[in-house]
């Protein structure tokens, strides 16, 4: 019974298996899954998912590789969508400054507004974080993201940084990395994170588990990241399992 708090099965990887992709999830016990739009395409395509399968629900929002593009009308027409009841988060916003396209400037902006947004409609946040680890922080402080809470998204900092984003509310959130041989860092914040603040996601198509690693990743890989992480706190999976479901579940207001 497990939740993959972050998956984009709203892209065009999986254009033509999409429902061979949910039978493997479904069979690996993947019961219910998070579909995170970052722009106009992304955003209008999750809407369609969560209208056809009761188990998928968005998060939507605008990405900061893309903070240049994103307009006034844009955040508009997020906070209207966001009405919809199986719309459960905003996001993914945030910081990246591994790519250029978006000064920093822009995307602490975008990133401002976003949680501006959240605060209004009372949504958590769903935050990406690329080389930016001190000021996603700082930012999330200033704008008092506390008051909405929400996800690290495939969290990679420090337990500083963690232990700085328990505090104001969010959750920690583990994907692929998790499970690389050479990633000692995630696994060492992984088994300190406290065991009603911890999610799982894949982040499909992105950054698949060990062993598919370099191949696509699809939400049916959630199982191996919760089983690492199962083994790292020395607990069963089914245990696991069952805390991260019921975590997204209080996180995202699912009966």
């Amino acid at each position: 019974m497990l939740f993959d708090t972050h998956v984009h099965l709203n892209i065009d990887e999986f254009e033509n298996d999409l429902k061979e992709t949910i039978a493997r999830a479904k069979e690996a016990g993947v019961e219910w899954m998070n579909i995170v739009g970052f722009d106009h395409e992304t955003i209008d395509k999750a809407m369609k998912l969560i209208d056809t399968y009761d188990f998928m629900y968005a998060s939507i929002g605008w990405h900061p590789v893309d903070a240049v593009d994103m307009k006034d009308r844009d955040l508009t027409w997020i906070e209207e969508l966001s009405a919809h009841p199986k719309v459960v988060a905003i996001g993914e916003t945030g910081l990246d400054y591994h790519w250029d396209k978006s000064p920093a400037d822009v995307q602490k902006e975008a990133f401002r507004k976003q949680i501006s947004l959240a605060k209004k409609v009372n949504l958590p946040l769903v935050i990406h974080d690329r080389k930016a680890h001190q000021d996603i922080i700082d930012v999330l402080k200033e704008e008092n993201a506390s008051e909405v809470g929400g996800i690290m998204h495939c969290f990679g900092g420090d337990l500083d940084i963690a232990r700085q984003a328990l505090d104001m509310n969010f959750y920690i959130s583990f994907g692929g990395p998790v499970t690389f041989k050479n990633a000692k860092l995630p696994k060492e914040v992984a088994g300190e994170i406290p065991m009603d603040r911890l999610l799982v996601e894949t982040d499909s198509p992105f950054l698949a588990p060990h062993p598919n690693r370099g191949k696509r990743n699809e939400p049916a890989y959630v199982k191996l990241v919760a089983e690492k992480i199962a083994e790292l706190k020395a607990i069963p999976l089914e245990d696991l399992a069952e805390q991260t479901t019921a975590n997204a579940k209080k996180l995202f207001h699912i009966s």
